[in-house]
């Protein structure tokens, strides 16, 4: 019951935070021993924001696009996994678990012109520029060196031979915009608390189609595919 309390608390408290209300709860009943703790499912319900110029979603993706990331990538999941296996790193990984509202708002009040916008949690970067790259026929070009990760989680992932760009983050996105409104776009999300560490990232082109092509440090070339398998930590 203790730890029930702290979790409604907190989901409570990043409710009222986002302005948000849950409204309805469900309860299940599972063997016993199987439960593991806490499992938690939500659906959202909300309204389309009338000041949205277009459908924001891949087939809005247009080659020239700029493709910017809302902060540092791989906290969550490199947190979650030492905390559940008890690892310790010489600074302790804090979860990047976010409200990402403000910056989405901030983005549409300043009338960018959103082509499309994706939260990058299970699967990471790396899946979702996969799904979008897919689905619009089109390449992801990425370049290494501008990809923001801590250097703790860094080391991390090299310990346990993980790809940050594949590892899970709770706070962060990842949205496409004309390349004309990508300084624009910087300058709106560094002015949020939860997007300050935004960066350019990459760029969108005509082809190879359905690719996702990363310019490592040293200039080579190399396919980001689809991640093939489980990489762990599973979180959501």
């Amino acid at each position: 019951m203790e730890t029930l309390r702290a979790v409604v608390a907190s989901m409570q408290q990043a409710a009222a935070k986002a302005n948000v209300k849950l409204v309805a709860g469900d309860t299940k009943v599972v063997d016993k021993g199987k439960g593991d703790g806490i499992f938690i499912n939500t659906s959202g319900i909300g309204i389309i924001e009338a000041n949205v110029k277009a459908t924001i979603g891949p087939a809005s993706v247009q080659p020239g696009d700029a493709v910017i990331v809302s902060g540092d990538l791989g906290r969550h999941g490199i947190a979650i996994l030492s905390v559940r296996e008890g690892l310790e790193f010489e600074s302790p990984i804090l979860s990047d678990c976010a409200d990402l509202w403000p910056a989405v708002e901030a983005l549409m009040n300043a009338g960018i012109d959103i082509h499309c916008l994706r939260d990058l949690t299970r699967g990471g970067l790396a899946t979702t520029l996969n799904e979008i790259a897919a689905d619009r026929d089109v390449c992801v070009r990425l370049e290494e060196a501008l990809i923001p990760v801590d250097e703790v989680v860094q080391g991390a992932c090299e310990l346990l031979g993980l790809d940050p760009l594949y590892v899970a983050n709770e706070g962060r996105f990842a949205v496409f915009v004309p390349e004309a409104q990508a300084g624009q776009t910087l300058e709106v999300l560094k002015k949020v608390e939860v997007s300050q560490a935004s960066v350019r990232v990459g760029s969108v082109e005509q082809s190879p189609s359905r690719t996702v092509v990363l310019q490592s440090r040293i200039g080579g070339n190399r396919v980001v595919d689809m991640l093939s398998g489980e990489q762990l930590p599973r979180i959501c």
